[in-house]
């Protein structure tokens, strides 16, 4: 159930970011790929990480039916990087709703 409702959540943030434009054709460099700051905010912006690094390492999680995070804190980082982008608050919400899912006691 949890996989399920992550993996629908997922695919939500993915069209978030494509309706917003914010989908990229292009993948960071490697050393961009390899840093290890906290959304690796030194590097990439905040939806390169959610496209490269953090959709494909959860689903990654799903298929290989390995346990999810459960403290995760996404939504505080999008409301402060895109605070003056109304346009992305449909992806916000998505974002507090996938930390809140998975914030739940199991």
């Amino acid at each position: 159930m949890l996989y399920s409702q992550t993996q629908s959540k997922l695919a939500q943030i993915a069209h978030e970011l494509q309706s917003a434009g914010l989908w990229s054709t292009r993948a960071p460099s490697d050393e961009a790929m390899a840093s290890t700051a906290p959304f690796a905010c030194d590097l990439m912006s905040l939806e390169q990480w959610l496209q490269f690094i953090f959709i494909p390492r959860m689903q990654a999680l799903i298929d290989a039916g390995q346990p999810l995070p459960s403290k995760i804190a996404i939504a505080p980082m999008a409301e402060h990087v895109w605070s003056e982008q109304a346009a992305l608050a449909p992806l916000i919400g998505v974002l507090n709703e996938l930390d809140m899912l998975l914030n739940e006691p199991r």
